[in-house]
């Protein structure tokens, strides 16, 4: 089987687990995948001297100011949580099923939220009437998020196979898209922005992907 055979097969066959019933359906009648025209980061290495041992959830973040505490999990709606009394300051609603990831941006006032529904929703919190973007991935749930340093990218995984690289200057609309054959650990972006790296889970083949800007 070619390469692009496996990964039409894969593309056809693979099944997102769901809490809540049909909530990928909604999603995928509602929402339309962004533009992959983007290029931003490209191959470098894989080292398997780095093997990650689980699979990376963040079910929580603190925002830049350390004044908010974003919460994610085992629920439709997020909340944003005051970090000194612990008190919910507000509700993000939107996404259709249950959340495994949140990052900040580094101006304080966008926060990115990773789902079951395989959408990344982008939020800015000083009105969370409603999602500033809302991110169709591929396949699966989306369970890392991060930011780069400058904000200028979005980075999103899926929990097989995929990683989005969005231009947030270009309104979430411009995307890279980084395609795998291998279960996600986790994603990170270096403190100068340079290298994406990626977290490859798996028992006989983990290892860590490393991209540089182009």
């Amino acid at each position: 089987m070619t390469t692009e055979g496996y990964r039409r097969t894969g593309l056809e066959q693979y099944r997102n687990y769901e809490n809540i019933p049909l909530s990928v359906v909604a999603v995928d009648k509602e929402y339309e995948l962004k533009s992959k025209d983007g290029n931003y980061y490209e191959f470098f290495r894989n080292t398997r001297a780095a093997k990650p041992p689980i699979l990376h959830f963040l079910h929580t973040s603190l925002s830049p100011d350390s004044k908010l505490i974003a919460i994610v999990g085992d629920h439709l709606d997020g909340l944003l949580v005051d970090s000194t009394t612990g008190k919910t300051v507000a509700t993000m609603e939107g996404h259709r099923d249950y959340s495994f990831a949140s990052a900040w941006h580094p101006d304080g006032t966008i926060l990115a939220t990773g789902n079951q529904d395989k959408t990344c929703r982008v939020w800015d919190v000083r009105n969370l009437s409603s999602p500033v973007s809302v991110l169709k991935g591929n396949i699966g749930a989306v369970r890392s998020v991060c930011f780069s340093s400058d904000g200028q990218f979005l980075v999103v995984a899926e929990d097989a196979d995929f990683v989005h690289v969005y231009n947030t200057n270009l309104n979430y609309e411009t995307r890279q898209e980084i395609d795998f054959f291998a279960e996600i650990a986790g994603v990170s972006v270096s403190p100068d922005d340079e290298s994406l790296y990626i977290g490859v889970w798996d028992r006989t083949y983990g290892s860590l992907l490393q991209y540089n800007k182009v």
